[in-house]
């Protein structure tokens, strides 16, 4: 009953693998219109956990039903594989890249990454995962290397790869850059300070004997300190406290002196915030000047209205400070430890400083006020260790130079969710210019060389034979090679007067890696188009692959690589809490296998809505567990009950059938088109309601439930018997094909108990909804019965618990109906008794009695139905016995006895037999 679904499953998939199914299903759809899912890599490092399933069981299902519903929709598996992560699993291991051969490193990180490739492909194969297995993409192919190569190019010869100093999001315990994609935010205790800026020169405007109040949570940049920033739009008041002068905004006075502890203060004056432009300062540590400049970065959110000011440490900063032409310096390492340019912290590490900064400031009479407080600060995603803004040369790509070209290709794309796209585009609205390098060992080379005289060399010529030389050997070769080596015989370039160049040594952000996927795989591979129908990932790729790969791509070809995307939630433990190793609360897909199969996990993803995050549990499972035991069971039934059954023999038209079996096609018409309509709009949530509905109400509660009175019996070929089975054949074909996309392993085994041309379920094509005649009216009709026959429900189960009846075949039910339902049930064509499951149906016009169940404007009496109980039918009937060869039988079912088994007639009955 639970179809011992882990031993077996395994054994349908590598009978699906040793047959071929996913190249069969290719073939069938050649020359059929394309449907392009692009597969966004996951990162090769670990087993795949519950996130992994979801997203690869969500696309699995669209390019299932996409491929049986009229579509060439082949499904290309990708990895992503260069990156910090798998140079700490390498460190972990105890090896050091500062201290090896670059080839021999990156030839331990391409071993590890394969190895990680091959581990998570079982996983996803065990999911029941139809694709392309044995040609993936993976970024650490030559094909991919050098197609993601020429993309650079291009972007570099249409103006939009630059090199320059500015602040970037540096991760110390990386020792590298980071996009924005790479930050998450954690909450810390910082240092809150308040620090005084003693006037130098005023400009008539203030007098030296003013100071100007900054704030700052992080003490450490003080001493990369180069301007005060003041909006010109503020209006700011000189106050008197403690026998001082102080600056503040006018709108901050009451938040920062109560901050500060300004307990009495009066106003000496108003000033306006462009009156205070290039005022000097004294810095609070050195000898320098501070130079008062205009931003309008600067709110009245929080603070004094007055904004410390260092250009090599905020990206606000950096904006402000290259319009008053400030000098941009940082004043830490790689490492993040203070250098030179921060004399008396130099060789500290950055948050070590704070306090020692602090002690200064406090020494000097600077500091006002040191308080601490939480606050939600950005992260380095991998080391779980926090970042800061430090101004390094790197290379960017421009985003400024099309960006309007991104925000409009974005106007064209359909999102699922719909706010999908408001993220998307307020993302790229106000992102600024992409760092695309790293400072690591492990990834794509940047294809630039360097002349003698410094000049960078990015041209078409180099990059185009660069990729050439990767494509067939592998970015290994950019370290296996002098750059002379790597450069285009007998190049020369006049930068370069003794022929002697260098190549660049950092590496390509990986996010260029998988956002070059739409033309190093959908563009390129044959079997493929660009740009893809949909991209369907997490939600947090809003900010990475989504947004990478609409860059690079309309950068190159001036369009979205996707015309559609799609994002889910992430899977939370039953606490709502992120599933974690370090807290214990993850659940290994590889136990769900083990003890329950990988349908429950498929069943699973096709219940939830994915649209948001999900929580799930081992609870959650088993009661997923029982659904799909519903289901099969329900299947079971009814394939017991076509068991003799030929459809070539016994099917009966349409035209032909009762009303109610009409009916039941009509209702599986009317399910089908809403699936559809579901699976096309990749709400797979509504598919399993309502097929689930269909085989439990309309199906299991009903139909079959009237069935065996019916098929069990009826003689063989009684047109009725014959009617019900061509139904739920029918239905089981239909319903088979509508479950392969969740349930594959289950429709194959129901599909090979079905006499149907097609060996596979999955080389089927989907059921054609039909034109059938009258069926809205059927619907109408039967609907209205269904609601009656609800009421007779509970009309049977009052008498039940009155003890008038046990089983419903025991009833007699007397109708005493209103105008409406005797309309309603003159109007149907059907053995009412026997669609109710009763013995004796009467409708009266006669006045209602006192003994029965009311509902609105009509009654129902239920009593014990008069006779004995049929053997063979076990109704409750007057006639039973009236053969008297089959004493123990009533009228109908010895007639029937006598038909189909004139041997027991001439043996005597036994009703042991």
């Amino acid at each position: 009953m639970r179809g011992s679904l882990p031993k077996r499953e395994p054994e349908w998939q590598a009978d699906w693998e040793e047959n071929q199914l996913y190249e069969q299903r290719q073939k069938l759809n050649e020359g059929k219109p394309t449907f392009m899912l692009h597969d966004g890599p996951p990162f090769a490092n670990g087993n795949i956990h519950l996130g992994h399933a979801m997203n690869k069981v969500s696309k699995d299902i669209i390019v299932r039903y996409k491929s049986m519903h009229g579509f060439r929709a082949p499904y290309v598996p990708g990895w992503d594989t260069h990156g910090l992560p798998i140079e700490q699993q390498l460190a972990k291991q105890g090896i050091d890249r500062k201290t090896m051969d670059p080839i021999e490193y990156r030839k331990l990180c391409f071993d590890y990454a394969m190895g990680e490739v091959e581990k998570q492909k079982a996983g996803f194969k065990r999911l029941g995962i139809s694709a392309d297995w044995d040609h993936p993409y993976i970024t650490l192919q030559p094909e991919f290397e050098a197609e993601e190569v020429r993309i650079f190019g291009k972007m570099a010869e249409k103006g939009y790869i630059y090199k320059g100093k500015k602040p970037v999001y540096w991760s110390p315990s990386s020792e590298s850059t980071l996009a924005e994609a790479e930050i998450e935010y954690h909450d810390v205790k910082s240092p809150s300070i308040f620090v005084a800026f003693k006037v130098i020169d005023g400009k008539g405007v203030l007098d030296a004997d003013t100071s100007l109040i900054i704030w700052t949570t992080t003490p450490w940049t003080i001493p990369a300190n180069l301007a005060i920033s003041v909006n010109p739009r503020f209006d700011y008041s000189v106050i008197e406290a403690n026998g001082q002068k102080y600056v503040i905004a006018t709108e901050r006075l009451a938040e920062a002196t109560a901050a500060i502890g300004f307990e009495d203060y009066q106003v000496v004056k108003h000033v306006s915030g462009k009156d205070l432009e290039l005022i000097t300062a004294k810095h609070p540590l050195y000898d320098r000047e501070s130079l008062v400049i205009l931003g309008d970065h600067v709110t009245l959110d929080d603070g004094t209205g007055l904004v410390h000011t260092a250009p090599g440490h905020g990206a606000d900063d950096f904006n402000v400070g290259m319009k008053y032409h400030l000098p941009i310096y940082s004043v830490v390492d790689a490492q993040g430890y203070m250098n030179e340019n921060a004399p008396g912290f130099e060789g500290v590490f950055y948050d070590d400083a704070n306090k020692m900064v602090t002690d200064a400031l406090e020494e000097n009479g600077s500091l006002l006020k040191l308080s601490f407080f939480t606050h939600s600060y950005p992260h380095d995603w991998r080391t779980k260790k926090p970042v800061i803004y430090r101004a390094t040369t790197q290379w960017f790509a421009s985003i400024d130079a099309f960006r309007d070209q991104i925000l409009e290709q974005i106007n064209g794309v359909k999102f699922f969710p719909e706010w999908g796209k408001t993220r998307l585009y307020n993302m790229i609205r106000d992102r600024g210019d992409w760092v695309i390098s790293r400072q690591r060992a492990w990834g794509l080379p940047l294809p630039i060389f360097y002349a003698e005289d410094g000049t960078a060399i990015i041209t078409p010529e180099t990059i185009n034979h660069v990729a050439d030389l990767f494509a067939e050997h592998g970015s290994i070769v950019w370290y296996e090679k002098t750059a002379k080596e790597l450069l285009p015989e007998g190049f020369t370039h006049p930068g370069s007067p003794n022929g002697e160049f260098t190549k660049e040594k950092d590496i390509l952000d990986v996010w260029f890696d998988s956002g070059s996927s739409h033309q190093s795989v959908m563009a390129q591979r044959d079997d493929l188009s660009f740009p893809a129908d949909l991209y369907l990932e997490g939600s947090d790729q809003y900010r990475g692959w989504f947004n990478s790969s609409i860059i690079t791509s309309v950068a190159v070809t001036g369009q979205a690589p996707y015309r559609q995307v799609l994002s889910q939630g992430f899977t939370l433990d039953a606490k709502g809490h992120k599933m974690s190793k370090s807290l214990g609360n993850v659940i290994d897909p590889n136990d769900i296998f083990k003890q329950m199969g990988a349908e429950i996990i498929r069943l699973w993803v096709a219940s939830v809505d994915t649209s948001s995050d999900v929580a799930v549990s081992m609870d959650v499972m088993r009661q997923v567990s029982e659904s799909y035991r519903k289901i099969r069971n329900t299947m079971r039934f009814m394939l017991a009950n076509v068991t003799d059954f030929d459809l070539n023999q016994n099917k009966v038209a349409y035209e032909d059938l009762r009303e109610v079996d009409q009916y039941m096609l009509a209702r599986l018409n009317e399910v089908m088109t809403k699936v559809y309509a579901a699976y096309d709009e990749y709400d797979f949530a509504t598919v399993y309601k309502l097929i689930n509905s269909f085989l439990v109400n309309d199906l299991s509660a009903f139909y079959l439930d009237v069935a065996k009175d019916v098929v069990y019996i009826d003689a063989e070929n009684d047109p009725e018997r014959r009617s019900m089975q061509t139904v739920i054949y029918e239905c089981l074909v239909d319903l088979t094909k509508l479950l392969t996309p969740i349930l594959p392993h289950t429709a194959e085994e129901v599909w090979s108990y079905l006499s149907e041309p097609e060996d596979y379920v999955q080389l089927a094509e989907m059921p054609e909804v039909k034109k059938l005649v009258s069926q809205d009216t059927l619907l109408v009709q039967w609907s209205n019965f269904m609601k009656f026959r609800d009421d007779v429900h509970r009309a049977l189960e009052e008498a039940r618990n009155e003890k008038i009846i046990g089983k419903s075949l025991e009833a007699a039910i007397t109708i005493y109906p209103n105008t409406e339902l005797k309309n309603i049930l003159s109007m149907l064509d059907a053995n009412l008794a026997q669609l109710l499951i009763v013995s004796k149906l009467t409708i009266s016009d006669d006045q209602v009695p006192a003994d029965t169940t009311k509902f609105n404007d009509f009654a129902i009496k239920v009593e014990h139905a008069p006779g004995e109980v049929c053997d063979r039918c076990r109704k409750t009937l007057t006639d039973v016995g009236s053969d008297t060869d089959l004493p123990n039988l009533c009228a109908s079912c010895a007639a029937i006895v006598r038909q189909e088994f004139p041997e027991v007639i001439e043996e005597g009955f036994d009703t042991n037999k």
